[in-house]
């Protein structure tokens, strides 16, 4: 990999079957909704990886799954995007799988995870060899909090000092990287994830929050809130960013992980972090336009888009 003119990323995390239900009309709580059911491959490393490969990086990615129908299409989108799968087949297990169910407006209601695979499986395949013999030739390493405890500080103690970046999936699951937050080139996270990691009450301020964040003992953070501007953690100073913003939401699920891949490659690619998220920025308002959790956009919409998007905007 690392004779390839392309940054190359080794994800580790999930790559799994997502299934989104919308409701049709307002939501009733407690209620028979009517609405509609899509599926599709998913899973944060795999979503941001997907999208650092679209504009321009090479891949490879080691997860888990099943040895079930549902493990036979997660195979055939990592060989369809083109990216190198390390992955391990356990032939009695049940692949793991993510069901949102959205408001019509693409606002998420609930999420459910059935993921026991990723709790047990991943510290062992992290001694095996497709791991070990991929590392040497990446360029950074991306991660994301499906992994147990145990494996995330399995891996960050095996990167050989390599760029480590992480997606937090969720409040219950991030923090799971407390052990290794210092270890961190910089965690994608939301605030509800961010409050989760620090203890930070709802409407803790910005800077309140980032020092929380590094005394922690992480360097560098990107974290959405919504429609609202971004923030930036970057030793300790915070700054915000342009919001991932369309005035064509169609679906936010996958924006914040298309945030992710594409700041990550355009950082190893020589970027500054501001600049980075603004390009992830560009990504993600293209995604939340799109049904698919992986938009399929080229890249002149990715340019037209990038040039709409501000710089950070300050303190």
């Amino acid at each position: 990999m690392s004779a390839n003119p392309k940054p190359a990323i080794l994800a580790v995390g999930g790559a799994h079957i997502d299934r989104r239900g919308t409701v049709a009309g307002a939501y009733v709580d407690g209620a028979s909704n009517p609405g509609t059911m899509r599926e599709e491959v998913g899973g944060g490393a795999f979503n941001a990886l997907r999208n650092a490969c679209r504009l321009g990086a090479a891949g490879a990615i080691l997860s888990v799954r099943g040895g079930d129908l549902t493990g036979q299409l997660v195979a055939e989108a990592i060989s369809g995007a083109g990216i190198t799968d390390l992955s391990a087949t356990f032939l009695d297990r049940t692949t793991p799988s993510y069901t949102a169910i959205l408001r019509a407006d693409g606002e998420l209601i609930c999420g459910f995870a059935d993921m026991a695979l990723y709790e047990t499986a991943f510290e062992k395949q992290l001694r095996r060899h497709p791991f070990r013999n991929t590392l040497p030739g990446a360029d950074a390493v991306l991660t994301d909090a499906n992994l147990s405890q145990g494996a995330l500080e399995r891996l960050a103690a095996s990167v050989d000092q390599k760029p480590l970046f992480a997606i937090a999936i969720s409040p219950a699951k991030v923090v799971r990287l407390k052990p290794v937050l210092a270890a961190l080139s910089v965690l994608f996270m939301n605030r509800n994830e961010a409050r989760a990691l620090t203890g930070a009450e709802a409407g803790a301020p910005n800077e309140q929050l980032a020092q929380k964040l590094a005394q922690a003992g992480l360097k560098r953070a990107v974290i959405t809130s919504g429609s609202a501007p971004l923030l930036i953690l970057e030793h300790g100073h915070v700054t915000t960013s342009a919001p991932i913003v369309s005035s064509n939401v169609r679906d936010v699920t996958g924006a914040g992980d298309a945030l992710a891949g594409v700041t990550i490659s355009r950082l190893i690619g020589g970027l500054d972090l501001a600049e980075a998220v603004r390009h992830g920025i560009a990504a993600a308002s293209l995604t939340v336009e799109s049904d698919n959790v992986v938009a399929d956009f080229s890249r002149a919409d990715f340019e037209r888009r990038l040039a709409e998007i501000q710089q950070t905007t300050g303190a």
